[in-house]
């Protein structure tokens, strides 16, 4: 090590500092806890109760599934889903959508329902066509409708579209052009649903956030249904309070590390962490899995900074030397300031072990694991010495470098695991060499990433980004080169939604919904900006929403 030892994190004044604010929350979390079950002494036998009502509502054929049954059937699939409580009938909705993908009635529905019908088949992997869509058109090829409500069912159905859909992707250009147009005329709950969709449409959105904001709407409609209503509240009160006790928990263990007065130059963002592990799966049964990935989140955003902000090229080589060892002894290989980070990484990965891997007889799995994990830092790496040695990469050279750094893959292999519910070794090898679907959701978490950071990292004297790499290669100018990466996240959502829509396979079905859901959460916390690393806005506002304040009932 260079003769200058380092004593803190804090005292050489030539190193770079990004002034990432100081968390917002302070000790928020640590003290937090919801009294809403102790306060509801009735409110499980209550929501186990509305749980059986609801559930009868799913199954219920009275008519034997005449045509006139069937429209009621699919509004109340699709608002179970949208209200957040899908994961108490799993199987029932599951039933329900293969009589509705086999019996093919629909063919005089209404725009409305159609679009539902699509949207829902096509969500849950059933393989339908849009040229169901060919008789909303007039004698001019052209859609037509008068109503609102189908214009917005019909937007939220086109962001299922896979490549060449031909039909959808007119129907998106139209419908967008509709709504915007109607939007100064509707009225609420309907008014609402539309400039979420045309915000952020509902499939590329967090399901935990859509459920909050689609429970006060639903409540509004006349044509609501009581209990669902009510059990939709209680359901995510309770989940709120599940969630507030794990966040609870993981922040006790960020606070006993010291982070953030320790390495006072990286970002404090464990609750900003949760809430995006959060948004990527919330149902009870993955407590375990979201504990474990919020420490994964907040210490590769510590190693992140410490090799993109703050270390010098030497101290971040013998970091990654010391991963590559992946053994407490090589702590004293490393400058001072990294060992809290060090002793953070293996200490999770073996209480880890201990809890998620060993628990379920699945010791390989901790290979895949660090694998990823170390992966991830030769990727950071290289990044850095991009950085001290001035080089900037061709786009194809930083590209295939930032889709791993990006952190997809990894969080994507580590959900896998975490969920547990596969038998997972095929899986894990065909994850690992990045096919299709995990190579689109990289590519859309890195595209939508740089197009909202590149700015802010070119103040700090950060050059390479996939903008100005592309902007080098192809002699385009930045606004064209944003432009260009806004196309092929369309693109790529389309690749993703092939891949996650058609008929899977044993070797792929775990990876789908990680692959989706960490893509929305993307969406989401990039929408406004980089959410993550600037969280006083609409990121507060968000966690607030879903963490802090339950639903009225």
């Amino acid at each position: 090590m260079s003769s200058t030892k380092i004593e803190s994190a804090s005292d050489d004044a030539s190193r770079r500092d990004a002034n990432f604010h100081p968390t917002v929350w302070g000790d928020f979390f640590l003290n937090l806890s919801s009294n809403f079950l102790e306060n509801n002494k009735d409110v499980q036998e209550k929501h186990e109760k509305l749980r059986e009502e609801v559930k009868k509502l799913v199954v219920d054929h009275h008519h034997h599934d005449s045509a006139d049954d069937i429209p009621s059937k699919i509004q109340l699939i699709d608002d179970i889903i949208r209200l957040g409580v899908e994961y108490h009938f799993e199987e029932e909705i599951k039933a329900e959508l293969e009589k509705l993908h086999d019996n093919q009635l629909h063919l005089n529905f209404d725009l409305a329902t159609t679009s539902t019908w699509l949207r829902l088949l096509r969500t849950h992997g059933f393989s339908v066509s849009s040229d169901v869509f060919k008789r909303f058109k007039n004698a001019n090829g052209e859609f037509e409708s008068e109503d609102a409500r189908g214009w917005w069912c019909l937007y939220e159905a086109t962001h299922l579209r896979v490549p060449d859909d031909k039909i959808l992707e007119e129907a998106l250009q139209v419908s967008r052009k509709k709504l915007e147009a109607l939007l100064t005329e509707l009225t609420f709950p309907l008014k609402e649903c539309v400039r979420n969709a045309l915000h952020i449409p509902y499939y590329r959105s967090v399901p935990r956030l859509e459920a909050r904001q689609y429970i006060p709407s639903y409540d509004a409609q006349p044509t609501k249904i009581e209990s669902l209503s009510l059990f939709a509240k209680i359901d995510f009160n309770m989940l709120q309070a599940l969630h507030q006790i794990e966040l609870r928990e993981v922040s006790r263990w960020w606070k006993d590390f010291d982070f953030s007065n320790k390495l006072p130059y990286a970002r404090d963002r464990i609750a900003e962490g949760y809430y995006w592990i959060m948004g990527a799966h919330h149902e009870p049964k993955f407590s375990l899995s979201r504990k474990f990935l919020t420490k994964v989140i907040g210490i590769t955003s510590l190693i992140d900074d410490t090799y993109d902000v703050y270390g010098s090229l030497e101290e971040v080589t013998l970091f990654t030397k010391a991963v590559e060892r992946w053994d407490i002894e090589a702590i004293n290989d490393i400058p001072e300031y990294m060992r809290v980070i060090y002793i953070g990484l293996l200490g999770m990965f073996e209480e880890y072990k201990e809890n998620l891997i060993n628990a379920g007889g699945r010791e390989y799995c901790l290979y895949y694991a660090i694998e990823v994990m170390k992966e991830i830092i030769r990727c950071y790496q290289k990044e850095a010495e991009f950085f001290h040695k001035g080089y900037v990469p061709g786009y194809e050279e930083y590209m295939e470098n930032s889709v791993i750094s990006g952190g997809y893959k990894m969080f994507i292999i580590l959900e896998v695991i975490t969920r547990g519910e596969f038998g997972v070794k095929e899986t894990l090898d065909w994850a690992m060499g990045v096919p299709e679907m995990v190579k689109s959701s990289s590519l859309i978490a890195r595209f939508v990433d740089d197009v909202q950071t590149y700015k802010a990292e070119e103040e700090r004297g950060e050059v390479v980004s996939a903008i100005r790499c592309y902007m080098k290669d192809y002699g385009v100018s930045e606004e064209e080169a944003c432009g260009k990466m806004r196309e092929m996240i369309e693109m790529e959502w389309q690749k993703l939604n092939k891949e996650t829509q058609e008929r899977r396979n044993e070797v792929s079905a775990p990876v789908v919904i990680p692959s989706l859901n960490f893509t929305r959460v993307l969406e989401v916390m990039y929408d406004q900006g980089d959410g993550y690393s600037d969280s006083q806005g609409v990121t507060k506002d968000r966690i607030t929403a879903l963490l802090r304040h339950p639903i009225e009932i």
